[in-house]
């Protein structure tokens, strides 16, 4: 209403309070205040209400953006058994999804990821201008029957994906499981499992969600679980029962007892786990501790027994899911590239349009002209190039998979062939995609003489000719004990034969390990798994040995092949049996499992027919060195199988009285009972022992490389492909298979990254690293996370001038990590190959993913968009196809919109010549057809192209090179 008196006075100048004075006198006529007064309130007036008004509108948005955001906070939980309704918070429904959209967001969703793409969203805007009678130029179809075509098409190819997706999900989802209720057994659905029910699972059926393991059909207390989709690991996983469950008499006793138990908060690593079981009506209360080993995680499957469990995770909270990230529409760089030059001839028809109306003379609706001319020079952008590459990537992917030379190919993404020809870094895991997962026992070290595969044959006649002494000594009562029983004191006084090293060492290898032997029942019996009794029938065939990793079971292989044979296991005992076929008990009084801190395994045993008490140790050489007495070969024999490719592992042995053992076991059990520093106190006590203990000998065992992974490798370095290797395996064998595949050639250097927990350690570190020359780079994943959280870009950049990099105990979430870690600071083109469900997240990160279907199961393979069979086979996919492919997508692309600048061209002489009238040279079907059906078959033959035969393209993998360019 009132004009503003002082010019000067701006809003923001103004105090955040007014004076009393200015609103004190309200009955008083507004209009008849003195006109400063009048100025000085009203701009109070509008100082506030704007002031309110930001405010309120910056409440509302924070309010709105935290809605939006918000997400649920993971908590920890009291499960209470059988008792679903008692569960305190809703917790997320036990379903599979991995479709992208719903029945709602289908056709928007769809839309949107084709009108992104500016070409696309150009066409649709041309084609409507039609429907204005003054900007029509021809006849509707001319411009909607291209559009409509191309829409067609990929909305029919996204739906029949959908529609494959929702099958998978519909058949995980409707799996059919045993819950335990107050009434009995039921069937429920997977998807309608809740949080505190009792699950039931079969042997070889998929376990639905994260449990808590109360009880088996196993009379051990324990059973096994594959677990190859979860973490990508072959062997099977030893899992044991919570033991106040298991002692009940009955299954129906699960309701009869008033039990909890409480977990902590969801989260991602899948190697650990704390909680409590905890039974109220007893007297006094049972609380047990629970760990790792009393859980089953969802998608890992029952190998042996029946399982009982009560349900702590489902769904989204599952540690599969969480380990699992969304895939993302992967989008070839050779879109984008195209989508950059569609916006350049955009501008370039802009000017030619510009130019033709200025040279009209701007006479009349200059504006209406310079849109007729627009459309008129539309085919510039050629709407038929998105057709004819969509049709070419269709034609790629069948020569693929056609090809006999890599016979099992599958394409499971259509619209990123040419990517395999742009490839700058190629990330590989290293169990099943180099190497078989098969060890095989290659040496045996005493100090004075080695055995190698050729003289295992004298290792054998020593065994048998040893217990054949023993059991002859003892008449016929079998003992494991060495004729020799001397106190440990005076051992290293004498002189022991070979032959009596030897049976100590064999005997040592075949008690100190975690390796269960498995019966399977023969046809006609049960069908369950079943395990040895003591007088069972040990038939060799029909046994297999189960451990959690592949070279303990190697180890038992070998010593079953020279005449020890490892015939029974539980939880208590194990048995041995001799080359005369005498069974050996022993009883298992402690075992300490191998960690990655400690880098070694122990277990104390008992010989049932002596009473002796000995304590095995094996590990890496690095941690048992200073364990064992001196000796002068050690060091120099490790260094020597290393360099031959050899995982080695010491033994060592220690004998102890019962006194000794005694009072081991009271400190023991005292420092597993504290709350604090549990771990610590417990290493404490355990290393009081690992004091001189007797070296037995040095072992070596080998991984199996996959067939021809030496040449492939080398084929993709001289491609100009940097190679890194991340996998979960020990830094000692990634260097081994590194070495041995020549992923790391052998005048090369191998920096190995010290491990580093703080900012300082890091920084010395990386200045230590950045001194090295042309190295390969050998680092663990904790060390990575740190140097990544502190000098992100710093390590970057020195590690991708790097020839090859080993990432070592690397997580699922750490190998997607470092894919997006290399788009994001190089800008190059990443490529993860892997075979096992921990590597899926790494595949689906990269821009091109390539799943090996192997024996750790299907989940890589059908997760990646290219699928092969052997590792050898990425050779050809990338050399051959993927240089074809973009080869052939980039000529027919420059084809294609050739020909539209030719029609352009055409129409803008004709248009000068008529003294530039915005009158279409061409109507109707001919302009379609000129862009689809006559000029189809020319252009499409491009797809045929090739340059060089397949064999020249392997030959000389330096071609590769100039496509990344």
């Amino acid at each position: 209403r009132y004009q503003v008196e002082d010019e000067s006075s701006h809003l923001d100048e103004m105090p955040l309070m007014m004076s009393e004075e200015g609103f004190e006198n309200d009955e008083s006529d507004y209009h008849t205040l003195p006109r400063a007064r009048i100025s000085q309130r009203r701009r109070g007036l509008e100082w506030f209400i704007c002031g309110g008004w930001k405010f309120l509108c910056t409440s509302c948005s924070d309010w709105l953006i935290n809605i939006c955001r918000r997400k649920k906070e993971l908590k920890a939980r009291t499960v209470w058994l059988g008792c679903p309704e008692k569960c305190e918070e809703k917790y997320p429904k036990n379903a599979i999804k991995n479709q992208k959209y719903n029945i709602f967001t289908f056709i928007p969703g769809v839309l949107y990821e084709q009108f992104k793409f500016f070409l696309n969203l150009y066409f649709l805007v041309v084609s409507c201008s039609q429907f204005v009678p003054a900007l029509k130029i021809g006849y509707l179809y001319t411009y909607w029957a291209p559009l409509g075509f191309v829409l067609t098409v990929t909305v029919a190819r996204e739906a029949v994906d959908e529609f494959r997706r929702y099958k998978r999900d519909k058949e995980m989802n409707s799996q059919l499981y045993s819950k335990l209720t107050v009434r009995g057994k039921v069937q429920v659905k997977s998807s309608d499992i809740q949080v505190g029910d009792l699950i039931i699972v079969e042997k070889n059926q998929r376990i639905p969600s994260d449990m808590v393991f109360l009880r088996t059909s196993e009379k051990t207390g324990s059973c096994f679980i594959r677990t190859d989709q979860l973490d990508g690991e072959t062997d099977w996983k030893l899992k044991v029962a919570v033991s106040c469950t298991q002692r009940l008499p009955a299954l129906g006793d699960l309701f009869s007892i008033n039990a909890y138990v409480y977990a902590q908060k969801p989260q991602l690593d899948i190697h650990s786990f704390e909680g409590t079981f905890t039974r109220e009506d007893s007297d006094p209360a049972v609380h047990e501790s629970l760990s790792i080993e009393n859980t089953l995680w969802a998608s890992t499957v029952v190998a042996s027994g029946t399982v009982i469990g009560v349900v702590i995770y489902t769904g989204k909270e599952t540690r599969s899911v969480m380990n699992t990230s969304n895939p993302k529409n992967k989008v070839g760089l050779l879109d984008l590239e195209l989508n950059q030059l569609t916006k350049a001839l955009f501008l370039a028809l802009v000017a030619l349009s510009v130019v033709m109306v200025t040279l009209q003379g701007f006479v009349g609706p200059w504006y209406r002209n310079l849109f007729r001319f627009l459309l008129l020079f539309s085919y510039i952008i050629p709407i038929s190039l998105r057709v004819n590459l969509d049709m070419g990537k269709a034609a790629y992917g069948w020569m693929i998979m056609k090809d006999d030379n890599i016979p099992g190919t599958v394409v499971r993404t259509s619209t990123i062939p040419e990517e395999l020809g742009r490839l700058v870094y190629l990330l590989t895991d290293k169990t099943g995609t180099l190497t078989q997962n098969e060890m095989i026992f290659k040496r045996l070290h005493l100090g004075t003489v080695s055995y190698g595969t050729d003289t295992m044959d004298e290792i054998q006649s020593h065994i048998i000719n040893s217990y054949s002494q023993v059991h002859s000594q003892n008449s016929g009562n079998s003992t494991s004990s060495t004729p020799s029983r001397k106190p440990q004191s005076s051992a290293p006084k004498v002189r022991k034969s070979v032959s009596s090293r030897i049976h100590e060492a064999v005997k040592a290898i075949a008690l100190c390990h975690n390796v269960t032997p498995v019966y399977e029942s023969r046809a006609g019996v049960s069908g369950e798994t079943e395990y040895a009794e003591v007088d069972q029938d040990f038939s060799d065939e029909n046994r297999t040995y189960q451990a959690s990793s592949p070279d303990e079971v190697a180890l038992v292989q070998w010593t079953e092949s020279v005449g020890l044979t490892l015939v029974n296991r539980d939880l208590t005992s194990m048995q041995l049996k001799t080359p005369g076929g005498h069974i050996l008990t022993y009883y298992i009084l402690q075992i300490f499992p191998f960690t990655s801190e400690s880098k070694r395994m122990g277990i104390i045993v008992r010989d049932e027919s002596s009473g002796e008490i000995t304590f095995y140790m094996k590990g890496a050489d690095v941690a048992m060195s200073t364990i064992v007495q001196y000796n002068d070969w050690l060091e120099e024999e490790c260094g020597n199988m290393a360099r031959e490719g050899l995982r080695t592992l010491v033994v060592a042995k220690k004998s102890l009285t019962e006194e000794q053992y005694q009072d081991f076991e009271s400190r023991y059990n005292q420092a597993k009972l504290s709350i604090h520093d549990r771990n610590l106190k417990v290493a404490a006590v355990v290393e009081s022992l690992e004091r001189e203990m007797e070296l037995l000998c040095l072992t070596g065992v080998e991984d199996q490389l996959q067939a021809d992974v030496r040449p492939t490798l080398e084929m993709l370095r001289n491609a100009g492909i940097k190679i890194w290797m991340l996998t979960g395996d020990k830094l000692e064998t990634a260097t081994c298979i590194a070495k041995s595949s020549h992923l790391v050639s052998r005048t090369q250097d191998i920096h190995i990254f010290r491990p580093v927990t703080t900012r300082g350690e890091a920084h010395l570190e990386l200045n230590a690293f950045r001194r090295k020359h042309d190295c390969a780079l050998v680092i663990s994943g904790d060390s990575l996370e740190v140097c990544l959280k502190y000098y992100e870009h710093e390590f970057v950049e020195l590690a991708c001038q790097c020839p090859a990099v080993v990432c070592c105990r690397c997580s699922p979430t750490q190998k997607a990590h470092i894919v997006k870690l290399l788009q994001h600071h190089t800008g190059k083109r990443t490529c993860a190959i892997g075979d096992g469900g921990n590597d899926v997240s790494m595949i689906q990160a990269a821009d091109c993913g390539i799943g090996i279907e192997g024996k750790e199961g299907k989940q890589a393979s059908l997760a990646a968009d290219f699928s092969i069979t052997q590792f050898k086979h990425i050779g050809r996919l990338l050399m051959v196809h993927g240089r074809n492919s973009y080869k052939r997508s980039a000529a027919l692309g420059q084809f294609v919109m050739h020909r539209g600048l030719i029609i352009s061209t055409m129409q803008a002489v004709f248009s000068s010549v008529f003294y530039f009238a915005s009158v279409p040279l061409y109507q109707g079907f001919l302009m379609v057809g000129y862009a689809t059906i006559y000029t189809m078959f020319p252009v499409f033959s491009l797809v045929l192209d090739q340059d060089v035969k397949p064999e020249m393209a392997l030959l000389y993998p330096e071609l590769y090179k100039d496509l990344t360019k």
